[in-house]
């Protein structure tokens, strides 16, 4: 079995992790602090112009692997290696039970053998990785296995873009595995940290809304919802008679007329926490849950003004903004007030940069 690149074993020590989202792509270089925790180093984001990802394919390779060059510049980092990730979408995962106490290459064969039930595609089109999670819950004589695959040709668009800007793939992972290696920092930080709790991570993009609910860092419930940061862009771009890239740029810089704050954002602003509550509602619904204790907002929505506060107000749940290097070192490089205004769409970067930690 072709293990091309290793989504759950890094090799390689120095690492970037590289997020490629819809709207932007983003990097973050993280170092040990040297008391068991991390310091920033650097961090940057270039954005993209509109379609140049679109559904979590990279449909421009040459405009994304130029904004990829141009971040890693900006950087000013002498490391190459990145870590990179697939959109959910891309990525089959399944978890299945063998026999516990085999050689490697035969585990290699079992998973290969188990994993053409599950992939809907020949097996020489995939990349396909294994992990061992640990004893099966049900024998001390059987072990759990997570089995990830994907689309040769998804995995290889993002290596693709990462080389032709000069860089180095090591490790391909999930995007999902990325922000729950973040959201572990965030959990720190709430009372308790979080044990026990019911958490909703809510991380609003520029074209999609994804709540993910936890306990104890364990998924309950996942769901999608076609809400995002666009919608704004296009209400500005049509208000001002702007192009949407044009719309995109004012909307960050924050140079919109006077009226913008209560013709657009306040009510952008209140349809994002309708959706939050008629996300959560649907998670009530179709488990046997009926409360949250905590909301975690992230992604590129979740520091518009008074976002946090719309949410609370909406849902009557304690409401905190993703910060996963709040309780992180920063490099001189680093300036603490961007970096806490961008910390919520860093999610996946961050998570990837931690990679380079793995045991």
């Amino acid at each position: 079995m072709q293990l091309d690149f290793s989504i759950f074993n890094p090799k390689a020590r120095a690492l970037v992790g590289l997020d490629i989202s819809a709207s932007s792509v983003k990097m973050v270089e993280l170092a040990s602090n040297g008391k068991g925790g991390y310091r920033v180093e650097r961090y940057g984001i270039e954005y993209l112009a509109k379609d140049v990802v679109s559904d979590g394919n990279i449909v421009n390779l040459e405009a994304a692997a130029e904004a990829v060059k141009r971040a890693w510049k900006r950087l000013a980092t002498p490391t190459r290696l990145v870590a990179l990730a697939l959109p959910p979408a891309a990525v089959i995962t399944k978890k299945i039970i063998l026999a516990a106490g085999q050689r490697e290459d035969d585990l290699e064969a079992q998973v290969e053998a188990e994993a053409n039930q599950y992939i809907p595609f020949p097996l020489e089109e995939v990349n396909l990785d294994f992990q061992v999670i640990g004893e099966a819950p049900s024998s001390p004589d059987e072990i759990e296995v997570l089995i990830a695959a994907s689309r040769k040709e998804r995995v290889e668009d993002r290596v693709a873009v990462a080389e032709a800007a000069g860089l180095k793939p090591a490790v391909m992972d999930v995007e999902t595995y990325a922000i729950l290696a973040s959201f572990a920092l965030i959990e720190q930080q709430l009372p308790d940290g979080g044990r026990g709790r019911i958490v909703a991570l809510v991380d609003v993009g520029a074209n999609v809304m994804n709540l993910t609910v936890l306990r104890n860092g364990q998924q309950l419930y996942a769901r999608e919802q076609a809400f995002g940061g666009n919608q704004l862009t296009q209400d500005i771009a049509r208000r001002y008679g702007m192009s949407f890239d044009d719309a995109e740029s004012a909307k960050r810089n924050g140079n919109l007329p006077d009226g913008y704050e209560t013709e657009l954002l306040r009510p952008f602003v209140e349809s994002m926490a309708l959706e939050v509550s008629r996300a959560l509602q649907f998670f009530f619904t179709s488990t046997q849950f009926n409360q949250v204790d905590h909301i975690v907002l992230a992604g590129g929505c979740a520091n518009l003004a008074g976002a946090d506060e719309a949410v609370a107000g909406r849902t009557q749940i304690n409401t905190i903004v993703a910060n996963p290097f709040a309780d992180m070192l920063l490099s001189d490089r680093v300036k603490a007030k961007s970096l806490l205004a961008d910390a919520a769409s860093l999610l996946v970067a961050c998570g990837l940069a931690l990679r380079r930690f793995d045991e």
